[in-house]
């Protein structure tokens, strides 16, 4: 860790993490107010990022970190819609503007970890990418309370607030370089590659990571760019493109986003008023931020299969006792606070693992030539999954009621076999070394 490293992460990610995250769960404390738009067309618009998401998959236009900074304009023009919209009594325009943030976060989604994957050192690279994709995603509910912006004035502005970190961003990542793999592999600059890792690692020599970056240039001068058909269709890509694809989807079907999405319903109807609901929405929260942080610490000693099943376990186990504990909160005052808690150690466990090691396991585990497709595969699956969820939760928990969550207990364990079965541990190991642990599987 040094500061400029620091820098770079910050300036680069954790601005792209608040637009992914913050826009996803805007609307939930909120949710209940008539001038707002409906969850439902939220989650549609949601849909809309599978069709750009395969703009990722070769950002060779601009790069990463200018692919980052152009993402940008889609979030003034996502504000201005949203926050104008109640003023010109337009919903049209309100649809529109989630639509312009959907396209960005959907981007957001495939640049941010493909960048930060490639400026980390390979010994901290979780840590890094845990720090950037889940200390700022959660949401930053506490702007949705009716006492700050969650009123029918005040919910334009709670809209129009995610152009701040995008102003953070055009005015820091600047003065970031380029992801030096993305100079040397993409561009073929290998000086500018050279200053750029030297900037990067500030005072650590740097010589034994180019030769790694120079060795992997000459494999790939070899073999040409993977496209999305070769990457399907390549009998070594399958096994690490199934893995990727099984553990997006298992992120989503956990039931995280049914939770975050319906959060302030779900609390309502364990008999919270709504001005309690909230709090106890931002109370989930604010404990997903601090095991974030020690997870942060976890992540690189315990490494990514361990806290993937870890997380899971404790999700399993929540979701048990919270279908359970539903069949008797209305008899029992009590089992209301306890269903509060269980819905944070919910939040809790995925946040150890399943919340962020999924979106870097994908950059793990493809070389450079192969990564920028199956990343656009990955978000794709992903959103796909999250649609889904944000889709039929609302319409299962009305038909199933507190057995809603029978089903997500049933993916989360058939997720801890997959996981315990199939998924390679990549703490601390080059690419080189991951590709290799799979061809001798086959």
């Amino acid at each position: 860790m040094n500061a400029r490293l620091a820098f770079a992460i910050v300036s680069s990610t954790c601005w792209s993490a608040f637009q992914h995250g913050y826009n996803t769960g805007v609307l939930n404390a909120p949710q209940l107010m008539a001038l707002m738009i409906s969850q439902n067309i939220s989650l549609k618009m949601e849909m809309k990022k599978l069709i750009f998401v395969k703009t990722t998959s070769d950002p060779a236009w601009f790069g990463r970190k200018g692919g980052l900074l152009w993402n940008n304009v889609l979030v003034f023009i996502a504000a201005v819609l949203q926050g104008a919209s109640y003023y010109a009594k337009s919903a049209e325009m309100l649809i529109v503007g989630r639509l312009f943030i959907g396209i960005n976060s959907g981007l957001n989604a495939g640049l941010a970890p493909l960048y930060l994957s490639e400026i980390s050192p390979v010994s901290l690279r979780g840590s890094y990418i845990l720090f950037q994709l889940y200390l700022i995603i959660e949401k930053v509910v506490w702007l949705g309370l009716e006492s700050i912006l969650g009123t029918p004035d005040g919910w334009p502005w709670l809209l129009s607030v995610t152009a701040v970190p995008a102003v953070i961003q055009l005015f820091t990542l600047p003065f970031c370089p380029e992801s030096p793999k993305y100079l040397l592999l993409n561009r073929g600059m290998e000086s500018y590659a050279l200053r750029a890792l030297n900037w990067l690692r500030d005072k650590v020599a740097v010589h034994e990571e180019m030769e790694e970056m120079r060795q992997e240039a000459d494999k790939n001068k070899v073999t040409k760019k993977v496209t999305l058909r070769e990457l399907f269709g390549k009998r070594t890509l399958r096994q690490p493109l199934f893995i990727a694809m099984v553990v997006m989807v298992a992120q989503q079907f956990s039931g995280i986003n049914a939770v975050i999405f319906f959060s302030t319903d779900i609390f309502n109807k364990v008999n919270l008023n709504e001005a309690q609901a909230q709090y106890a929405t931002l109370g989930m929260g604010a404990m997903n931020v601090v095991m974030t942080i020690v997870s942060l610490f976890l992540v690189e000693i315990a490494g990514r299969k361990t806290l993937l099943l870890i997380g899971f376990s404790s999700m399993l186990a929540c979701t048990i006792s919270l279908t359970v504990a539903n069949l008797y909160s209305e008899a029992h005052v009590w089992v209301s606070y306890l269903c509060i808690a269980l819905v944070i150690l919910f939040v809790v466990g995925f946040a150890v693992g399943p919340g962020s090691i999924p979106w870097f396991l994908v950059t793990e585990l493809f070389n450079q030539n192969s990564r920028p497709a199956a990343s656009a595969v990955a978000v794709t699956i992903n959103w796909t999954a999250n649609f889904i969820v944000g889709l039929s939760f609302l319409p299962l928990s009305l038909q199933l009621g507190p057995n809603v969550f029978i089903i997500f207990a049933v993916l989360q364990f058939l997720f801890i076999v997959f996981i315990f079965l199939k998924v390679p541990e990549t703490k601390n190991k080059t690419i080189e070394e991951i590709t290799a642990m799979f061809r001798q599987t086959m």
